[in-house]
């Protein structure tokens, strides 16, 4: 028997009788156990189109003989036998269930994601599950689901917005930060992307660490405001490193990555921005037209499209870091003992609708 963890939430109707509802046909349904329901919670909506009445969530815990995708099916029966509507995405609805987590499976299809993708900053969500389930793991941070509660209830998080130069980075950041009041952190200086000149010696790249550490040191760590939003990441710099370095600098560099990483503060949320080839190329190709023009959108490509002029190809090394870097932030054991536990991902091909899911990752923790 399997142990899931799911999520529930109504705010359309009578949210008490329907969440109620659900769980009366989980309990019934075949090779089910309802093993354990959280209290309910009324929580403000977070994203979403505005005028939405408030929530009323909760979590419940069954045990079941189900695979997963059978469980995601059972699901959207409840869901429809209590007439949930599916007209506009994270609108107002009847009844909302979520399977958050199976066990310790990670699993990632089209119509599947296991852990939940956004349950990591959710407090909506941990909040009751930790009430119930604080000791299922959430394999994916290696860690549990109170784990993950305590984690996003920091006093004062640091929040890292990572991805390649192009992704987007500064941009999201900024707009996170306005949003919730928070401060930005910009990368004190640029990632050493090649440029078709000699290699990235390691003399720069310890300069370019010495630089991103210094305002995280937690010697000098300011915590006035809500929520620090940074828009770059130390302990990922040695991946971005290996096309440049050879085997014995690389192995020099992540020790001096990991000592600076002890010296500064760790952020608790990374939002890792991902681009594919042709948003990148596009990127590329606005930065070499407007690179004499007032303007610092996308400015942190610049290197990559001086080497697209001298070689016509920038693109390679950008699509090389950015794989290095999304294994690193979803596979836990080559994340590091201080990567964040929480990683939410999103598609940074649309900039405005990325900073919309980002500011909403971000709200749903505050």
């Amino acid at each position: 028997m399997a142990r899931c963890l799911i999520g529930c939430g109504s705010n359309l109707g009578k949210r008490r009788e329907q969440l109620d509802r659900a769980l009366e046909l989980l309990r019934f349904m075949p090779g089910v156990t309802l093993q354990a329901v959280s209290r309910y919670r009324e929580t403000t909506p977070v994203g979403g189109p505005p005028g939405q009445g408030s929530f009323l969530n909760g979590a419940c815990l069954i045990e079941t003989e189900l695979p997963p995708r059978q469980v995601l099916d059972m699901l959207a029966a409840v869901e429809n036998t209590l007439h949930r509507e599916r007209t506009e995405r994270w609108g107002q609805r009847t009844i909302d269930l979520d399977l958050l987590l199976y066990e310790d499976i990670v699993m990632n299809t089209a119509d599947l994601t296991v852990p939940h993708p956004r349950m990591a900053t959710r407090r909506f969500v941990l909040e009751p599950a930790a009430e119930i389930a604080g000791d299922l793991p959430y394999p994916v941070g290696a860690c549990t689901v109170r784990d993950l509660l305590d984690n996003i209830s920091t006093p004062h998080p640091l929040i890292a917005v990572v991805g390649v130069p192009g992704s987007g980075a500064a941009e999201v950041a900024s707009a996170i930060a306005d949003a919730v009041m928070g401060r930005v952190l910009h990368a004190p200086a640029p990632l050493p992307v090649p440029d078709g000149g000699p290699p990235v010696s390691l003399a720069r790249w310890r300069q370019t660490l010495t630089a991103w550490a210094a305002p995280l040191a937690v010697s000098r760590w300011d915590d006035a405001a809500q929520a620090t939003i940074a828009d770059f990441w130390c302990e990922w710099l040695p991946d971005a490193a290996e096309d440049s370095l050879d085997h014995d600098s690389l192995a020099d560099f992540r020790s001096d990555v990991a000592a600076a990483a002890e010296t500064c503060v760790a952020p608790v949320v990374a939002i890792l921005l991902t681009a594919d080839s042709a948003v990148l190329e596009e990127r590329i190709a606005f930065r070499s037209r407007h690179a004499r023009e007032h303007t610092d959108v996308f400015a942190d490509l610049a290197p990559a499209a001086i080497l697209c002029d001298r070689t016509g190809d920038g693109l390679t090394p950008l699509l090389r870091i950015q794989d290095r870097l999304v294994r690193r932030l979803r596979t836990t054991g080559d994340r590091g003992s201080r990567a964040p536990k929480a990683v939410i991902t999103i598609d940074a091909g649309d900039i405005s609708r990325a900073a919309l899911e980002a500011i909403a990752a971000v709200e749903a923790m505050l």
